[in-house]
């Protein structure tokens, strides 16, 4: 089962992606963001996330995809979150 973020909200967007990911794992997991093991940091760079998919003039189309606490997590370049 899929599950995203609604990024069309403002306080979806004020969030980096990188804690976009963080937020959804732990919203299906159940957890507090802070409580997610491995942190995130472990599995990309949170800061070169942030800074590919906030640069529209870079990175128009595409998505990047990882796995994260035993989740598909691809984040789009339009800042959509999706697991699976």
């Amino acid at each position: 089962m899929a599950n995203s973020i609604d990024t069309d909200t403002p306080t979806a967007w004020a969030t980096d992606p990188s804690l976009r990911v963080t937020e959804a794992v732990s919203d299906v997991d159940g957890i507090d963001p802070d409580a997610c093991e491995p942190p995130l940091y472990t599995v990309i760079d949170p800061t070169a996330l942030d800074q590919l998919i906030e640069s529209p003039g870079i990175f128009r189309r595409g998505f990047v995809s990882i796995r994260y606490r035993g989740y598909d997590v691809t984040v789009t370049a339009d800042g959509q979150v999706d697991l699976e």
